[in-house]
């Protein structure tokens, strides 16, 4: 059983959408929508944003629905400056950057657990690399909204992911996390709790965002828009080749 975890509902519906339908509960003022999609058996759950609401739903994902793994995808502010809109990043090593007991223990350090980052195995990035791979080798003929947003040739990065309750909307508080976490490409809101939730039931999880804009007060999209005519595509793109290669194993 995967868990499939979006941080829009836009993200999701097309999901739910192409599912066989098994059934559907609400814990917990979510839906989980349990079914076969694309030959796997999965739950899609919108999982709602911050990092208290994303912990909230894996570990319902884990206790109720006995998911053997997650997937989480969505968007994310690009820290990097070798990214661009419509990039897609998976993670490799996850940081809550909101995390700091200083002087109890070092900046980012979770406390009782002695980690500063949570490691996707190296297995399920490479899965999730291969699914991406094969999603944008058609991406210019199945999504017609490239253009509007000036995506071309959008490009798959490996590499770690700073997630906190904290929007980056400002050239500062890019610059702060740059200092900070140097090595970090992206920015998000949920992704380190998923995967630190993940880690503490020994359940792997996968985190795969599309960059949406530059995590700063120069970014200027039409946000609505780009997550139903470019992230919501891509989620749908990239989850059916995921499946569809773990359906083979």
């Amino acid at each position: 059983m995967i868990g499939i975890m979006g941080a829009m509902p836009e993200e999701i519906n097309d999901l739910v959408a192409c599912l066989t339908l098994n059934s559907t509960q609400v814990i917990g003022q979510r839906t989980y929508y349990e079914g076969i999609l694309w030959g796997k058996p999965v739950v899609i759950v919108f999982s709602r944003w911050g990092k208290v609401a994303a912990a909230t739903t894996v570990s319902t994902l884990i206790l109720k629905f006995k998911v053997d793994q997650v997937i989480f995808t969505g968007v994310a502010g690009a820290i990097h400056d070798d990214l661009a809109i419509g990039d897609i990043v998976i993670a490799k090593q996850l940081y809550q950057h909101d995390m700091d007991a200083r002087p109890l223990m070092a900046q980012f350090e979770i406390p009782l657990l002695n980690k500063t980052y949570f490691e996707t195995p190296e297995q399920y990035i490479s899965l999730a690399a291969n699914a991406v791979n094969l999603f944008l080798e058609t991406i210019s003929t199945s999504i017609s909204a490239l253009a509007a947003f000036n995506i071309v040739n959008p490009k798959i990065h490996i590499g770690n992911i700073a997630s906190g309750d904290k929007f980056f909307a400002s050239h500062e508080d890019k610059l702060a996390l740059q200092k900070a976490l140097p090595h970090v490409l992206c920015v998000e809101m949920e992704g380190a709790a998923v995967a630190q939730v993940c880690y503490e039931f020994d359940i792997p999880c996968t985190i795969i965002r599309t960059i949406s804009d530059s995590a700063n007060n120069e970014a200027h999209i039409d946000f609505p828009k780009f997550i139903n005519e470019i992230s919501s595509k891509y989620s749908m793109g990239i989850l059916k080749a995921l499946l569809n290669i773990l359906s083979t194993l």
